[in-house]
């Protein structure tokens, strides 16, 4: 996902793998391989702040939540913003019951609802 995701940036940029490198002070043969996910996309908040940055992604906007969330997820973790909000946290377990093809209780169902309900009244 992270790897598709910057690539289809860059090229929407109309910056070409060696010009984004050069520019960046990026190995293209390693930067590569992070588009094609070879190799993990970088994890550490601030070389993603910069790679953002570097690519003019606006902080807040989409596609600046974006390369977060699938440089979390692509590293194997829990992005941050899902980490502190405690409501989000005690649904977890039902989620990965269903994505594991566990069938939720109905409460959990009726638990995970309200939280969708109450973050679009947001």
């Amino acid at each position: 996902m992270f790897g598709e995701f910057i690539k289809q940036i860059r090229e929407r940029q109309r910056l070409g793998l060696r010009e984004f490198c050069l520019e960046n002070e990026y190995d293209p043969s390693n930067w590569s391989k992070i588009e094609r996910e070879v190799l993990p996309p970088p994890r550490d908040e601030e070389t993603l702040r910069a790679l953002a940055k570097q690519l003019g992604l606006k902080q807040g906007s989409e596609d600046w939540l974006k390369l977060f969330e699938y440089a979390a997820v692509d590293s194997g973790r829990i992005p941050d913003y899902v980490l502190k909000d405690e409501k989000l946290m005690a649904q977890l377990p039902a989620f990965f019951r269903t994505i594991s093809g566990q069938k939720p209780s109905r409460e959990d169902l009726e638990k995970l609802l309200e939280l969708i309900r109450s973050a679009n009244r947001s």
